[in-house]
């Protein structure tokens, strides 16, 4: 009888270590925190659970300098400094400690460091980092060959083409363009964008290039593509709207005819070699000759993608 009550008891502390052991494994899994008591775990904890960012700060430069999961903890602080407003020192962490992480992670890092970029208002640096990430994509660095890769977002793992990456980097140096003035070298980027993957988006971002150099009749037409729905997108309803308003403002400018101002500007505006590698954009005709760099570029992603 006495051993049939220890076995029962036993049986009812395993039962209940294992129910404790289920339950830890579920936190986990419902809040996303890594398990163990590691620097970098308790430092997603004060992140995700006691939404403590400040403290998560400390705990991931505590893992970054004891060498635990360096990669994540570089990434996911530079995050947290973004939401608190320190994207300037951010960037200085990735850029100082961006040698230790893995060659793998490199490019989630430079990824950071675009939306960083364009956060503090960095332009010049944001340019130049998304035309070597265009650079490497031709050069075949990117992708290793392969005609899609594995990305992440928010915990999530999905595909992405060679495609969609041109083009989603293509949009992003077209608004930084745009944050200079450079609204041809903007114009450009944003065509290519189009030609790679057309979408609503894209359309009205041209559209607003040509406003910008009073090439009204030229916005208008793009516009009409968004409005008749026939690109892609166009019937999301924030998307209608801003080309609703760009419509408006084109109406309003119609008036005023800036062909003499523009051909004083024009030159200032257009960016460096390599838009002049993307598009040749002539200020007398504003017709485009496409010259070898995304030509390579337009080839190699073919050649991917079929």
């Amino acid at each position: 009888m006495e051993r049939n009550l220890n076995k029962m008891k036993n049986n009812n502390t395993n039962s209940t270590r294992s129910n404790l052991a289920k339950d830890n494994d579920l936190f986990h899994v419902i809040h996303k925190v890594p398990c163990g008591d590691t620097p970098y775990v308790k430092a997603k904890h004060a992140q995700l659970i006691e939404k403590n960012p400040e403290m998560a700060v400390v705990w991931f430069w505590k893992a970054i300098n004891t060498g635990d999961r360096v990669d994540s903890a570089l990434k996911d602080m530079a995050v947290v400094l973004k939401q608190l407003d320190r994207s300037e020192e951010a960037i200085e962490a990735i850029k100082s400690f961006r040698p230790r992480c893995s060659k793998n992670s490199q490019e989630s890092l430079d990824n950071v460091l675009i939306d960083l970029y364009k956060k503090c208002g960095r332009m010049e640096e944001q340019v130049e980092l998304l035309k070597r990430k265009l650079r490497q994509i031709y050069q075949g660095e990117a992708f290793n060959g392969k005609p899609t890769k594995t990305a992440r977002s928010h915990g999530k793992k999905f595909q992405v083409t060679v495609r969609q990456e041109i083009s989603r980097l293509l949009g992003n140096l077209g608004w930084a363009y745009m944050q200079q003035a450079k609204y041809l070298s903007a114009e450009a980027v944003y065509r290519k964008a189009c030609m790679v993957e057309p979408d609503a988006n894209k359309s009205c971002n041209l559209a607003m290039c040509l406003i910008k150099q009073g090439r009204f009749e030229e916005g208008r037409l793009v516009l009409d593509d968004v409005l008749e729905s026939r690109v892609l997108g166009a019937d999301d309803r924030r998307t209608r709207q801003r080309a609703d308003e760009l419509l408006s403002e084109l109406e309003a400018s119609l008036p005023r005819r800036r062909d003499a101002e523009m051909e004083d500007v024009l030159g200032n505006i257009l960016d460096d070699d390599f838009v002049l590698g993307l598009e040749q954009i002539t200020t007398s005709s504003f017709r485009s000759k496409r010259l070898p760099i995304f030509e390579q570029i337009s080839s190699f992603r073919n050649q991917l993608v079929c």
